[in-house]
């Protein structure tokens, strides 16, 4: 005599079905699966509580509890191997004698303005031109604004040592005071170049007008360009 199988019953609307039925007639849902391992904890499930998740409800659970014991095995692991340290501060030992009392010497200050450094340059005033470069190159006046034919544009990533050899090189072929700037000291500039200039202009027109002898000199990539200063 075969063994009587209970019931199981849907998880969504409760009503009971057969063991290989696998859409429930009542609400259509689908049932769960009756082979293997999980077929038989669903069952065991709707035995004892009638209600049934779903099958996701075992690798969600097995992957809790594999989470709970790592988490318990690293913290012991952790706890066996922490090794404290402690510190002793070293005895002093004072020795017994006379005492002697010592007077400190009295530091006397005087206020006054300091002497300046042997050699060391005075701070230019607001007003004061920026003096020509080293190198015998130009410098752009400060606090000027004004326009000027940019013979090249060379990437800081090149050096500036290229850049002056450009306006040596525009020096050189007559060109007007040839000069580097550092492209992102000035708003109006693409910042990231040495920009070799040659020419400090009042107006667009006398920068073109020049233009010209810079392009049959050496730089037929020439253009006129605004420098605004910050």
């Amino acid at each position: 005599m075969s063994a009587k199988r209970e019931p199981r019953h849907c998880p969504r609307c409760g009503i009971a079905y057969e063991p290989l039925q696998e859409y429930c007639l009542e609400c259509g849902e689908r049932l769960p699966s009756n082979g293997g391992p999980i077929g038989a904890l669903a069952a065991a499930w709707q035995r004892r509580f009638r209600w049934y998740p779903g099958d996701w409800v075992w690798p969600a659970l097995l992957f809790l509890v594999v989470a709970v014991v790592a988490t318990a095995v690293s913290a012991a692991t952790t706890s066996s191997s922490g090794t404290t340290i402690v510190a002793t501060q070293p005895k002093m030992t004072v020795g017994t004698g006379t005492r002697r009392s010592a007077t400190a010497p009295k530091l006397t200050v005087t206020t006054g303005t300091l002497p300046k450094a042997p050699g060391a340059p005075s701070t230019p005033s607001a007003t004061t031109p920026t003096p020509p470069l080293a190198t015998g190159l130009a410098a752009w006046p400060r606090k000027v604004t004004g326009y000027t034919d940019v013979l090249a544009s060379v990437p800081l990533s090149a050096g500036r040592a290229v850049a002056v050899a450009r306006a040596r090189q525009a020096k050189a072929a007559g060109l007007p005071k040839a000069g580097v700037l550092v492209s992102a000291a000035y708003p109006s500039l693409r910042p990231g170049y040495y920009a070799v200039f040659s020419g400090v202009y009042s107006t667009p027109a006398e920068a073109l007008a020049a233009l010209s002898a810079a392009h049959g000199r050496g730089f037929p990539d020439a253009y006129v360009a605004r420098v605004t200063h910050p």
